[in-house]
């Protein structure tokens, strides 16, 4: 019976990524929420497949206030049909996909299950890392160190306002990658990218050696490619689950990945 790919070990987060950007490899990180529909896993499966190099993976909440109407309906679908954190979890463990896997949460639940169990949970599923945007830098010592602990990198978010003492803090204290959030706002579909983007990726890549990912209003290759130019990645997530809760499948939300890999390069 083959071994569940968590237990094999998917790679590390940080380490995957800088060895994909030391090859020359703008990194790509799509998003899907868990359990929105029964057959979701497998859009893991068609990411990784599109050339993703790390999957986020949202965990359904009742009141996800960092996300737009895309990746709100998305939970709301989820927490409907039953989903629970630990159902999510059981069925990432199970994926069989190889490259690191992040999870995007709230800190209710974190804090619901203590922060020393979930991070072990997270662990046990073979999740890399964990983005956690309603934790403030001030109150979250603890999760940090228990995630470390178990083998979790946090995470952490810098907004086009974050003032420079705070940008290195955040930096400093970030593992997995340092996620830039393009606007002032929350998640969704855009026409444009926002011009904030360009001043936060530079100011990023002033202040960390670490990846730096831009997301927030990328919806295709053209907004990727002009995220990415100033930073060492993208994520895209709203746009994705819009395909999917409108009917498309896990290879159609695939060939939109490997359409933004390619435009990457």
């Amino acid at each position: 019976m083959r071994e569940p790919l968590a237990q094999r070990a998917r790679p590390p987060l940080e380490a995957h990524l800088r060895g994909a950007r030391e090859r020359g490899r703008k990194l790509l990180v799509p998003y899907v929420t868990g359990g929105f529909r029964e057959d979701w896993p497998a859009f893991l499966a068609a990411m990784a497949a599109a050339g993703a190099d790390a999957i986020e993976v949202g965990l359904p909440f009742s009141d996800p206030m960092m996300d737009g109407p895309a990746i709100q309906e998305a939970s709301a679908r989820a927490l409907q049909r039953g989903t629970t954190p630990t159902s999510v979890l059981g069925e990432v463990t199970e994926a069989d996909v190889d490259v690191p896997l992040v999870v995007m949460t709230y800190a209710n639940l974190v804090l619901r299950a203590g922060t020393k169990r979930f991070a072990s949970e997270l662990a046990g599923a073979g999740v890399g890392g964990a983005i956690v945007p309603d934790l403030p830098l001030e109150e979250s010592s603890e999760w940090e160190a228990d995630a470390a602990a178990a083998g979790v990198a946090t995470v952490l978010l810098v907004a086009p306002v974050t003032p420079d003492g705070r940008l290195g803090s955040i930096c400093q204290r970030s593992h997995g990658f340092v996620y830039g959030v393009n606007l002032m706002g929350v998640t969704g579909e855009r026409e444009s990218l926002a011009a904030s983007s360009s001043v936060l990726a530079k100011r990023l890549k002033a202040a960390t050696d670490k990846p730096v990912v831009m997301g927030f209003g990328i919806s295709g290759p053209e907004q990727a490619v002009a995220a990415a130019e100033h930073a060492d990645g993208v994520v895209i997530a709203s746009a994705l689950m819009r395909l999917a809760l409108d009917g498309a499948g896990p290879d159609d939300v695939g060939e939109r990945v490997a359409a933004v890999r390619a435009a990457l390069g």
